[in-house]
């Protein structure tokens, strides 16, 4: 198998398990902050007891620590904001956010990644455009905040998915994985005094939500981050953002069997009562044209 369909195969795979991460956001009572906070904690609790990652750390020159700090910092700022957004407003609307992100990676990856503009890949980012409005248009007022907030969610996923991939080829993924990860909690800790919250900013989960976390961490958060690393070795970062284009369909058929979310959107607008069908379509479209227009990414 060609290293570039392996990598196909392996970004899908990942897809399906970030398309279960917006439930389980919405499932856990924690508040984002927390949340996040916590799903990284696991993961590096369970990467500093893997030898691995300590020696691909002493062979790692300090710039590249540094780099990788950077885009950790970014990471963290993700998934504050897309857990922010779902708490604002429900999982279909914050999963559907992060199909934008194209739109902004079409500009970022060529600035980061030194290489000229394509306005190919904007016309086929700009295609979920439609896909997106038709989700979102139609959700009370009191979710506007959350769609706002999705948005920002999808402009940090453009600018550290541009930036992994400048720097992908040279680290183990587990010892990235580890530094990113890392910074983000650190930098999580040091935000949260200055972040507007009620009560204690970090609390121990209950029983309920440690099953959750451990499973949004170690099956949605550790295998597919790593593993999505090693598959941006042979794609461009747009390119592999376009078939993540697919987590926001799997997330919204999840929310809609498992969380009944589509009885949250109004019932009395005729201009926003397409069926969810017909919105998925539109969102799964761009990726498939992404998998058969592009080669050797």
């Amino acid at each position: 198998m060609q290293a570039v369909n392996r990598a196909r195969l392996q970004i899908h795979f990942c897809v399906l398990l970030w398309g279960f991460t917006a439930i389980l956001g919405k499932l856990i009572t924690l508040p984002a902050l927390p949340l996040v906070w916590w799903r990284m904690a696991l993961v590096i609790a369970v990467l500093v007891l893997i030898p691995q990652v300590w020696r691909g750390l002493r062979a790692m020159p300090a710039r590249l620590i540094w780099a990788y700090a950077g885009i950790g910092v970014l990471v963290s700022l993700h998934w504050l904001s897309f857990y922010s957004a779902i708490k604002l407003s429900n999982a279909s609307v914050g999963a559907t956010c992060i199909a934008l992100a194209p739109v902004f990676l079409a500009f970022t990856e060529p600035w980061i990644a030194k290489r000229k503009f394509d306005p190919r890949e904007l016309m086929i980012g700009a295609a979920v455009v439609p896909g997106v409005l038709m989700v979102v248009g139609g959700v009370p007022h009191g979710m506007r905040a959350g769609i706002a907030v999705g948005v920002l969610s999808a402009v940090f996923v453009a600018l550290f998915g541009s930036l992994n991939k400048r720097f992908v080829e040279q680290g183990d993924p587990l010892t990235v994985t580890f530094i990113e990860l890392g910074t983000g909690t650190v930098f999580l800790t040091l935000l949260a005094p200055l972040l507007p919250h009620t009560g204690p900013a970090f609390v121990l989960p209950g029983m309920h939500d440690a099953l959750l976390l451990a499973a949004l961490s170690f099956g949605c958060t550790l295998l597919p981050f790593a593993l999505a690393l090693v598959a941006l070795r042979h794609m461009t970062a747009f390119g592999t953002q376009m078939v993540t284009n697919l987590e926001p369909v799997y997330a919204i058929i999840l929310a809609i069997v498992l969380l009944g979310e589509q009885r949250e959107a109004p019932r009395d607008d005729r201009h926003h009562r397409k069926p969810q069908s017909g919105r998925l379509a539109h969102l799964g479209s761009g990726s498939r044209r992404s998998t058969t227009s592009r080669h050797g990414e």
